[in-house]
């Protein structure tokens, strides 16, 4: 079963891009469609992707990649791309 990450779950607060909320997001890769870092409705479907490709549901490691996604460098512009660079940092982390 898939793991749904839900506002309540992180760990910092983020706006909300209302006017925009019924787009498509992220639904899996490729993805090639700009992410806004800066929209709720934008970062829970990318949270929840990469908790599920990890295969965790631990909250620390939740809030992990939420740090990731707070220091990611914004040349990382598409969903795609942010997916791959929050799991890759994440699974370097975690060998740790």
């Amino acid at each position: 079963m898939a793991l749904i990450v839900k506002a309540s779950d992180l760990k910092f607060r983020y706006p909300r891009d209302v006017a925009n909320r019924d787009e498509p997001k992220f639904s899996g890769l490729p993805d090639p469609a700009p992410f806004n870092r800066h929209d709720l409705y934008e970062i829970l479907p990318i949270l929840s992707a990469v908790m599920n490709e990890l295969e965790s549901v631990d909250g620390e490691v939740l809030h992990l990649i939420e740090d990731i996604l707070n220091v990611m460098p914004s040349f990382i512009t598409t969903r795609g791309e942010v997916f791959d660079y929050l799991r890759g940092s994440a699974v370097e982390c975690l060998r740790r």
